[in-house]
């Protein structure tokens, strides 16, 4: 399997059909272009060893008939590939299934590899020397700068916050096994970047990468199991112990190197700008498996990894700091400290001494990795009391060489050390429960009532008293913040105070708790400002707002509210509730964070994080900016320190720009002008939604023409897909189970429906294309549904609509599929869509029929499922296994589930 054409493609206007499968195999980077090829030929050669030549022959027919029907259009080659996947028997559909989704893999990897192949080929000045991206810091702080002054630059970037949130959704399809494959076959193509490799080198490379790619292939796709909550923790943590421990530190000495000289051993400006938070653990909305006890095991796992990475990283540096006293000598203040840990424990200090002698920072630094240990083993006699201890410890250590005169030691580790206490704490991120409003309302009509409680108002009960244990345990940072599905009104947020009082027994004895209302749903959205408004009468919330600085945190949900009026309406409808939530912060004098819950699908809020930033109206971001970091997101943004790196630097840019006076005044009257504009949308779009999701029977129809059925079965997260038992309307399904089915049906439904009509009931081509221009907000969602659009095919949606017995409803979507696509390419002045954009055009093309061919195996799946009569167990389980490896395929193929 590869993508080196055999022959080029012209055509008389441009020389390269560029926009044919072909033409973008030709644009890629010759780095790029050679990986995939190697890869390529390497899965050929283990499937030829694992399933003869004949698997490969039915992969690469199938390959070819798909790549035909994709850049000709025409309906002969597609109905030979159709035809193809009739003829394989369920075996041979489940080995070419794999064969597609491990080529997927090994695309994916090699497109991130050549990522951060590019972004450090940027970095060390090789790619545009002195030229620094558009959304980097560096052209951040120079637009400060120019536009504000140094000093106000300045403290913009001393007051800026970004607090990604990991959460557990079900929408990684991943297992971890596959992803430690993709991470060994991902080292071994980095190494063939290295010029020193020989020949025998590289060809010892080769043998392992096929090697792996033969696990990668052997490794079944399919997790056995749903995953615990716990799972989802220690896979969290695994981006934690891979990349952020160090990717942050680096982030941060990105920073300070616009703010002084890099090269000058000088105390350092940047702040600790991150605090991850999670709800990996703590998130009980709809999902009980998540208990006060998995919520106190989440909290312990964290603080176990942090402190073994911070012990190691102290005993690294302490094994490091080899300075004689002669040349480097301790202060007053460092010789206090040592004497301090020696009556701690004089043995461990006796055997520390005894082997750093006359090494006074070497003693220090390896006894305050020892005490962080005892921490970690909560040994209270040797252990620190809270992370203010350590990182007074650790001030003195570099306080005290740079009164010796070694500043480089000083700023040196020991300043990423102390980045990373203050960034990470003892918690490492702070979790945030979150629960139902209904379910609190429910514990204290049955408090009462007296008598016996349910299970779950119990369960209620113990996981406050569970928060106030891990704030005893972990510090109050740990979990101080309660999330409120679904607030209605200010006293949802009054019940949650009153429960904790139930709970503890007291106001006093009650642990510290910042109450967050989540406004999910349109009316929820257009009364959010009533509720808060009520909302600061409450006691408690005084006292808070006292306690903080008046700070305030407010939630917005995306996959609900483009749920229930569609993705346009819910954009603009999430605007104007941002835009009065930052008008009512600035009447009441309250430091407001706008809590953003997006997913990783465009139906949820995806999309680029920095643009999203960009887009939001004046005062709501103001130097803050916290969002959710949801399933295949979390890896992909943050599975590699480069990369990782790359997303926090664009969100943080994006972050300071936002609130700049230009920034502001742009999204201001872009809006004022534009109302019109905003309103038809609004007003055409929700109408054509409410005609499909409310049309009679559209619910069980929608089950019928997507696996949505089917997506329950992945076994990707413990959380379960529905609210209920059954699915009786829209409201009971979940919003991730709801994007995922129509991105496997190849329809994406929740990103654009409802576009088209909107775009046409304004009707007026030159004003939207000036809106295109000017309105940040239209533009961002313009290009979002032309991504989102881009990844359709109508082919494949007419098969899976025909699976349904309403010819009405499905002519709607493709109605609105082609009017969305019409009025997406006149706005852009395109002749097709992503024309305009090369390298994520390119990565479509090159998946798309290979995606094809997936849909057609899982449509012949989903075909024999429906027709099942149960009478043979053995061919349904093969056909249902079929069935699920190929949703696993396209979803790598996509590289989006829900």
């Amino acid at each position: 399997m590869t993508d080196a054409p055999e022959a080029t493609v012209t055509t008389p206007a441009n020389g390269i059909a560029t926009g044919s499968r072909t033409g973008a195999v030709l644009e890629m980077p010759d780095a790029l272009r050679h990986d995939v090829r190697l890869l390529g030929e390497l899965l050929g050669t283990v499937l030829t060893e694992s399933g003869g030549p004949e698997l490969l022959a039915d992969v690469e027919r199938l390959r070819e008939l798909a790549i035909s029907a994709y850049d000709d259009g025409g309906t002969e080659a597609f109905t030979h590939a159709e035809a193809l996947v009739e003829s394989f028997s369920l075996d041979r559909a489940e080995k070419v299934a794999r064969a597609f989704t491990c080529y997927f893999h090994l695309v994916n990897l090699a497109e991130e590899f050549h990522r951060v192949r590019t972004l450090r080929a940027r970095d060390t000045g090789s790619i545009d020397p002195g030229r620094p991206p558009e959304d980097s810091l560096r052209s951040a702080w120079a637009f400060l700068t120019k536009e504000l002054g140094e000093e106000e630059a300045r403290r913009r970037i001393a007051g800026l916050e970004f607090r990604p949130v990991l959460t557990a959704h079900p929408t990684e399809a991943r297992r971890r096994a596959v992803a430690a494959s993709i991470r060994s076959i991902s080292e071994l193509l980095g190494e063939r970047d290295d010029p020193r490799l020989g020949s025998n080198a590289l060809e010892g490379n080769r043998r392992e990468l096929i090697s792996q790619i033969d696990r990668l292939w052997r490794t079944s796709p399919l997790r056995a199991t749903k995953p615990t909550p716990l799972d989802e923790v220690r896979t969290a943590m695994g981006i934690f112990d891979q990349t952020l421990f160090t990717a942050l530190p680096a982030m941060y000495r990105t920073v300070d190197a616009l703010l002084q000289d890099p090269d000058a051993p000088t105390p350092p400006q940047a702040p600790a700008f991150v605090r991850l938070g999670s709800w990996i653990g703590a998130d009980r909305d709809g999902n009980p498996n998540v208990t006060s006890s998995i919520t106190r095991s989440a909290a312990a796992i964290a603080s176990e990894h942090v402190l073994t990475g911070l012990e190691k990283a102290a005993a690294r540096i302490g094994r490091a700091l080899t300075l004689g006293a002669d040349t480097t000598p301790a202060s007053e203040e460092l010789d206090a400290l040592w004497n301090r840990q020696r009556q701690l424990s004089a043995e461990l200090t006796d055997d520390i001494a005894g082997k750093s002698p006359n090494e006074p920072y070497r003693r220090v630094m390896l006894v305050i990795a020892e005490r962080i240990a005892a921490t970690r083993r909560r040994d209270a006699d040797l252990g620190y009391d809270d992370p203010a201890e350590l990182l007074a410890d650790l001030t003195v250590v570099q306080s005290s060489l740079v009164g010796a005169g070694d500043a480089r030691q000083a700023y040196g580790d020991v300043q990423d050390l102390i980045w990373q206490v203050q960034t990470f704490g003892f918690h490492l991120a702070e979790l945030e429960v979150r629960q139902h409003s209904q379910v609190h309302n429910q514990t204290l009509e049955e408090i009462d009532a007296g008598g016996e409680l349910s299970e779950r108002s119990q369960e209620v009960l113990e996981t406050l008293r569970t928060i106030s244990g891990i704030q005893r345990r972990h510090g109050e940072l740990a979990a101080h913040r309660y999330i409120i599905s679904f607030t209605t009104c200010a006293a949802d947020i009054a019940a949650v105070y009153r429960l904790a009082e139930e709970a503890l027994g007291s106001a006093e004895d009650a642990p510290v708790l910042d109450v967050i209302p989540l406004f999910e749903t349109f009316d929820d959205l257009q009364a959010s400002t009533d509720v808060l408004e009520e909302m600061l009468a409450l006691p408690q919330v005084q006292q808070r707002l006292e306690a903080t600085g008046r700070r305030v945190e407010v939630m917005l949900g995306y996959s609900d509210s483009s749920k229930d009026v569609g993705p346009v309406s819910a954009t603009l409808a999430l605007y104007d509730a941002q835009e009065r939530i930052a008008q009512w912060a600035k009447k009441h004098d309250v430091t407001l964070t706008l809590f953003h819950g997006r997913g990783g699908a465009l139906g949820r809020g995806g999309g680029p994080a920095n643009r999203a930033v960009l887009a939001q109206p004046p005062g709501s971001v103001d130097g803050r900016f916290k969002l959710t970091e949801q399933g295949e997101v979390i890896f992909a943004r943050y599975g590699d320190p480069v990369i990782a790196q790359r997303h926090i630097e664009q969100v943080a840019a994006a972050t300071l720009l936002q609130s700049t006076p230009t920034v502001e005044e742009r999204n201001a009257t872009a809006a004022r002008d534009f109302a019109d504009v905003a309103a038809r949308m609004d007003e055409v779009s929700r109408e054509r939604f409410y005609e499909l999701v409310r049309s009679e029977g559209f619910p069980a129809w929608f089950g019928q023409v997507t696996p949505q059925e089917e997506v329950g079965w992945l076994p990707l997260g413990s959380r379960p897909a529905r609210r209920g038992l059954s699915m009786e309307s829209l409201e009971d399904l979940r919003a991730i189970p709801w994007v995922f089915a129509w991105t496997q049906a190849r329809i994406n439904l929740t990103g654009w429906f409802g576009l088209g009509t909107a775009l046409a009931g304004v009707g007026d081509l030159e004003r939207l294309r000036e809106a295109y221009q000017r309105w940040p907000l239209f533009a961002t969602m313009i290009d979002n549904v032309e991504m989102s659009l881009a990844k359709t095919d109508e082919r494949i949606a007419r098969r899976y609509l025909a699976l349904g017995d309403r010819d009405d409803l499905a002519e709607l979507v493709l109605t609105e599929l082609a009017l969305t696509k019409k009025w997406i390419v006149d706005i852009t002045g395109q002749e097709r869509l992503l024309a305009g954009h090369r390298v994520l055009g390119r990565a479509v093309q090159l998946r798309s029929p290979y995606v094809d061919a997936l849909s057609l195996i899982q449509l012949r799946a989903l075909r024999a499922l429906r027709e099942a009569d149960g009478s043979d167990q053995a061919e349904d389980a093969q056909i249902r296994r079929v069935m699920l490896l190929s949703m696993n395929g396209v979803a790598a193929g996509l590289q989006n589930t829900g």
